[in-house]
């Protein structure tokens, strides 16, 4: 199916692919030139990346995954793990050829994960990837996350979850302050987008903390790999988590936005950061 965005843009094409345990996994497709494959974050649809797809597509074609839970794409599934979602991306690396991934947050995460012992990526390129090194992810809210979820009282476990992994302001911010002031930041649409994919991320960020101080395995990657972040928020300790991936990388960039912020790849730089892949890709 065709979706025209608008008269004067590149048109993306949504497709599917099935995979290796019989999940369907759908894709929107942009642009044209060498393939290029891009992970979403947690509480993030495909259609989140359409600027960045669309900045990357200039030189690119780019296929970004709806991942598994989400849009077209069927469920997690019961045993869900990191490794469906590597397959996920694998199973859309063999159809369509793509030897360039680019991944986001959670998305970063899997993008190294899948590019462990894999030869067919060239490079990779992620963007504050959600790698745990003596926890510097936060675990902590999960419990009550998950509880508030059992409950039904899917607002509360949201503003559970910002409060710990969100910027200073709101982890000070009460929850009946937050209550009052998302509306005001955050539209009804995409607060309603966001409350349904909870129960992904929950099970998600528990792949995070299952999998922390397991950075080492990242030797295995062969690919050159570019470490993005922005500037804004960015922590000591997550310098120092930074540092620590860099290192055990074979071939590794690192490259900070000082002006963006976590979601600087989908929301708040979009154009910025696909100039910096695509310099960093062209490169080879």
């Amino acid at each position: 199916m065709m979706i025209e965005h608008d008269t004067t843009t590149t048109r993306n094409t949504t497709s599917t692919v099935r995979s290796s345990d019989g999940t369907t996994i759908s894709y929107l497709s942009v642009g044209s030139g060498p393939a290029v494959i891009v992970v979403p974050g947690a509480l993030s649809l495909a259609s989140d990346y359409t600027a960045f797809a669309r900045a990357l597509a200039e030189h690119f074609t780019v296929h970004t995954i709806e991942r598994r839970g989400r849009g077209q794409s069927g469920p997690q599934g019961n045993d869900y793990s990191i490794v469906k979602e590597c397959e996920d991306v694998l199973a859309l690396q063999r159809k369509t050829g793509a030897s360039l991934l680019v991944g986001h947050s959670f998305g970063g995460l899997v993008a190294l994960e899948a590019a462990r012992d894999n030869r067919a990526f060239a490079r990779v390129a992620v963007y504050e990837p959600g790698v745990s090194i003596d926890g510097s992810i936060p675990a902590d809210w999960i419990s009550g996350y998950e509880k508030k979820l059992a409950e039904g009282k899917k607002l509360d476990a949201f503003i559970e979850f910002i409060r710990a992994m969100g910027p200073e302001a709101a982890r000070k911010a009460p929850p009946w302050l937050m209550k009052l002031t998302m509306p005001l930041v955050i539209k009804s649409h995409e607060i309603k987008i966001l409350l349904s994919l909870l129960q992904e991320n929950l099970r998600e960020h528990k792949e995070v903390v299952r999998l922390d101080n397991s950075y080492e395995n990242y030797r295995q990657i062969s690919a050159c790999v570019l470490l993005m972040h922005g500037g804004k928020g960015y922590t000591p300790q997550a310098d120092a988590s930074m540092k620590r991936l860099a290192a055990v990388f074979q071939r590794a960039e690192t490259r900070e936005f000082p002006a963006l912020d976590h979601f600087g790849l989908d929301k708040t730089g979009p154009q910025e950061v696909a100039g910096a892949v695509s310099e960093y890709f062209l490169n080879e």
